[in-house]
């Protein structure tokens, strides 16, 4: 090589530049080269389109070195737009590639194809014309005892090439993001559409929701249920009742689903606790009185209910090794060696306190012997024990003469493998597939067809008399379409969202123009309203998607292309006008979001970019809200830390992929009253033509629980309203039927009463501004006085009323300001208190961790309740209350404190009374230093006030009128300085 084709930086230049020749122009050109005499016009035009082309494709710049004779001109060679720049040295970094790869942002697990199943995709599509084949079921259950897990079950059934028995690591088919795969942890309720055999190998279309056990996450379980028409509950053998088991119990029967339980986990009764079979048949009965005892608190009708065995509405499962039997189909085991048994008879015979006579072959009630078992634990738990003894045992000695008994034919491989996949295996061969579990919901779970009568009366907001309501109960694919949606899943990349919604009726078609109708829609008021069209249709399998054309009436669907208008539910309707037509109810959730955070952009510039992500990670969790302060800050309302935590994380990287800043985390507080008004207190409108009187007063203990539980509702008629409270919290007659509103909304926890006499106030006058009273009294309950938090359990009474004859004097303007003004002041002089949200938290720690743990709360203002030891176990549950504001790093402390050994799960519980007066003005708060508990009422209504850029204390006048300041003032002098 030669060395002058080189220059002084090693860097190859060629001959053309190395040269030094006398017939180079000062572009480095030869001047024969640029002779164009001899070609064409044709040819020197194809030149220029050429040089055309580089210029506007070649956007990088030229860097040369200055002692270089070689200059080509910027003009020439990239056109005429570009500028050439000359450096010294190059300005990007070395780690950072000249053209930087696209990169595709991924955050969830799918498969890429359609996986092999045991159906067919046509099979599954018309059992989805047939509603008596179809069951809607969603898994509830405590954190940790195995919804995802059975559902792996399912799929490994039913998708034999996506995972084999004997793998050893957990699948969690349903945990499709990777950041419930690293924790563990399903934080999203996700559905899987399968076709599943039951006792009798019919086939069955299963829709099954699996939900977050996480009680931060219970607002995913709403969203599920709302969308089933029966419920599995799954209860750890080991744990038994929790706290999340109760409450969704609870939910599950307020929203009137179809209970059936699933006894999950069985081998930690053989394996981990050592129980005898007896013993284990005790504490399984024990979980079952408990469901029972909870299915009995929380029915408030007369036909429970109860769940049992020998009913055939439980079942036992050990999801981690492929276990799931009813008594049904452990007795179809026995019936393949003996076909003379009766299966329904054999099955009902094998729970409770009933033996078999083997002399006599026949069950009895008393106990032949004094060694005789019952006949769950002969024929059910002895057989179970007996295999896990020999696999965890005996492998090498006695398992093979055990199995060769069962039938069951292993090869040398698969001996050879680990206890865990072993186990797996065996267990499979031996109960064969989940058909107990499928035969349980298709008996004791109603078809959408047969519940749908049940579901439109509790979720239609319109009367059920209706063509259109009619047609929903019929489930008629034929009729009026009527879908309700609950939740919405993001595309791969985060930009757009699908729609899950079950059909009421009629059908839905690819492509079909559909109205699309928000939670605020209502006929009066019909702009919540936007016309869409539906784009592709899918059934959803957890990381694969089914497409499909049409989807009729009783099925789940995910739709494309209808999100942009829906932020939590919608109803998606057809374009045909109607007067019957009316939006199925938005969630009631089981809990609150009382936990915010303040966030805001690192880069002020990215702010679109976060308020497009905020709209989005909304659309994402069912209970998250979002809201813009007066103070103009960003704040994220959620249920607790991990829930944050998740939303945070996909604020951040999924759907603005920018930095945010978050500010520490504070509580939502509350404003109420002790007292009753020391005096009457009135406010003239701004133009003195009507003057409003209220007093304000503390709500019955348990009434505003009662009203936000819907126990009581402000559009039940007169008569009804009034036997409510008549009968309940003992008002009087005339007071229970003159309430005109519940505040802030239709279920909010503050009354407005009308308590003025037609002796003394024109009524006429008085309703025609009704509307406008009860508007100015649920802005004024939205954000009290003290720190613009909500007010709660007060009750407003109109005294007085005077109302201007001219409409043009009492308008709305006039009358709504001053209606929230005079509830201010009202409120104001009836010894104002604030409120604190409290956690129940329940705690499960060893025994000599529990002096630990009361250490922890008590630190934290927390009480325990209760602390007991768990029947069957070593461990403890501690049961205790614990303020939201001082929960912040609880469970982190608790850990540190029990070497690791200590679990808790808290959730919101009630609100209480914070200790001090906020408007002792003689209480001065010195920063960073713990205040005694009398200032803390005080000390959290100046720091939010600080927060949200409020003044920083209530000015009492700024809500008085002159003649009220002055009534005060006479009363002050009557009252300090009497005659």
């Amino acid at each position: 090589m030669d060395p002058d084709y080189y220059d002084e930086f090693g860097n190859y230049i060629g001959p053309e530049l190395a040269s030094d020749s006398e017939d180079e122009n000062d572009y480095g050109q030869a001047d024969d080269d640029v002779d164009d005499r001899d070609r064409s016009d044709e040819e020197m035009e194809e030149d220029r389109e050429a040089d055309k082309d580089v210029a506007e494709t070649n956007t990088m710049a030229v860097v040369l070195h200055e002692d270089k004779k070689y200059y080509p001109s910027a003009l020439e060679v990239y056109g005429a737009e570009v500028e050439t720049l000359v450096q010294e040295e190059d300005a990007q970094p070395l780690d950072k590639p000249l053209i930087a790869p696209t990169r595709k942002a991924k955050f969830q697990i799918k498969a890429q194809e359609l996986p092999e199943t045991t159906y067919s995709i046509d099979y599954l599509a018309d059992l989805m014309d047939c509603p008596d084949l179809i069951r809607n079921v969603v898994l509830l259950g405590h954190l940790h005892h195995g919804k995802t897990t059975l559902v792996d079950c399912l799929i490994r059934q039913t998708h034999p090439h996506v995972h084999s028995v004997t793998d050893e690591k957990p699948l969690r088919y349903t945990d499709t993001l990777f950041t419930e795969q690293q924790r563990g942890v399903s934080t999203k309720a996700v559905p899987v559409t399968l076709v599943l055999p039951d006792v009798k190998s019919k086939s069955y279309l299963m829709n099954i929701f699996d939900t977050p056990g996480h009680v931060n996450f219970s607002d995913e379980a709403t969203a599920a249920i709302r969308l089933s028409d029966g419920a599995v509950l799954l209860v750890d053998a080991a744990e038994g009742v929790m706290l999340n088991t109760e409450r969704l119990l609870k939910h599950a029967i307020q929203e009137k689903l179809a209970i059936t339980v699933c006894i999950n986990k069985i081998d930690r009764l053989i394996i981990e606790l050592k129980l005898p079979p007896l013993d284990a048949y005790y504490k399984l009965r024990h979980i079952i009185e408990e469901v029972n005892a909870l299915i009995a608190r929380f029915s408030d009708s007369e036909d429970v209910q109860f769940v049992s065995p020998a009913l055939g509405n439980v079942c036992f499962a050990s999801s981690e090794y492929n276990v799931c039997f009813t008594l049904k189909s452990f007795a179809a085991l026995y019936a393949k060696d003996y076909p003379e048994i009766n299966i329904e008879e054999f099955s009902k015979r094998l729970w409770g306190d009933v033996y078999f006579n083997s002399k006599t072959r026949k069950f009895l009630k008393k106990q032949p012997h004094n060694t005789a078992q019952r006949s769950f634990i002969e024929f059910i738990l002895e057989p179970l024990y007996k295999i896990f003894a020999q696999v965890v045992g005996d492998v090498d000695s006695t398992l093979a003469d055990v199995l060769e008994e069962t039938g069951i034919r292993l090869t040398s491989e698969e001996m050879k493998m680990n206890i865990r996949p072993l186990l797996r295996l065996v267990c499979t061969k031996f109960l064969g597939d989940m058909s107990g579990l499928v035969d349980m919901c298709v008996t004791h779970i109603p078809n959408p067809k047969a519940n749908a009568m049940n579901k439109i009366s509790h979720i239609y907001t319109g009367p059920t008399d209706s063509p259109l309501a009619q047609d929903m109960i019929d489930c008629n694919p034929e009729g009026r379409l009527m879908i309700h949606s609950t939740k919405m899943y993001p595309t791969d990349d985060c930009t757009l969202f699908v729609v899950l919604g079950r059909v009421m009726s009629g059908t839905l078609n690819a492509g079909e123009r559909v109205r699309v109708l928000g939670e605020a829609y209502t006929r009066q008021d019909e702009e919540d309203s936007r016309v869409l069209t539906a784009g592709r249709l899918w059934v959803s399998e957890a990381r694969y998607n089914i497409e499909l054309s049409m989807v009729p009436a009783g099925n789940w669907v995910l739709i494309e292309g209808i999100d942009r208008s829906i932020v939590k539910t919608s109803t998606i309707t057809d374009l045909t006008d109607a007067d019957d037509l009316y939006i199925f109810r938005p969630l009631k959730f089981n809990t609150q979001s009382i936990i915010k955070i303040a966030v805001e952009p690192v880069n002020p510039s990215e702010l679109p970019k976060m308020l497009d992500g905020l709209r989005k990670v909304n659309k994402s969790y069912p209970l998250l809200g979002t809201r813009v302060e007066e103070s103009g800050e960003h704040v994220v309302l959620g249920t607790g830390e991990l829930y944050l935590d998740c939303a945070m994380h996909d604020l951040r990287r999924m759907y603005s992929e920018i930095d945010i800043k978050v500010a520490d985390p504070v509580v939502s507080f509350a404003e109420t009253v002790v007292e009753t008004s020391s005096l009457k207190c009135f406010a003239e409108t701004p133009n003195k033509k009507n003057k409003l009187t209220m007093i304000a007063e503390p709500l019955e203990r348990g009434l505003a629980e009662d009203i936000e539980a819907e126990q009581v509702k402000i559009t039940w008629n007169k008569k009804k309203l009034g036997e409510f409270f008549q009968q309940k919290y003992d008002w009087d007659l005339l007071a229970a039927r003159s309430i005109w509103a519940f505040g802030s909304d239709a279920t909010g926890p503050n009354i407005l009463v009308d308590d003025t006499l037609p002796s003394e106030v024109d009524k006429s006058l008085l309703n025609s501004a009704r509307e406008a009273i009860v508007q100015g009294f649920q802005w004024g309950t939205r954000e009290g006085p003290l720190c613009e938090e909500p007010i709660r359990n007060v009750k407003f009474k109109i005294l007085d009323a005077v109302i201007a004859q001219e409409p043009l004097h009492r308008g709305g303007g006039q009358i709504i300001p001053t209606a929230r003004r005079v509830a201010y002041s009202a409120f104001l002089m009836a010894t104002p208190r604030l409120m604190e949200p409290y956690l129940f938290v329940e705690v499960q720690a060893p025994a000599d961790c529990v002096s630990a743990v009361y250490t922890v709360l008590a630190k934290r203002r927390g009480h325990v309740t209760q602390d007991a030891p768990v029947p069957g176990s070593p461990l403890y549950t501690i049961k205790a209350f614990i303020p939201a504001i001082d929960s912040f790093g609880f469970e982190t402390d608790l850990r540190t404190h029990t070497q690791g050994q200590a679990f808790c799960l808290s959730v919101f519980h009630h609100w209480q009374i914070v200790p001090g007066d906020p408007l002792d003005k003689s209480i001065t708060i010195r920063p960073l230093e713990p205040q005694p508990a009398t200032h803390l009422a005080r000390e959290f209504m100046l720091k939010t006030r600080r927060r949200k850029g409020l003044s920083e204390d209530v000015s009492i006048n700024k809500f008085f009128d002159d003649p009220m300041l002055l009534e005060l003032a006479r009363q002050d002098v009557m009252i300090n300085y009497p005659m």
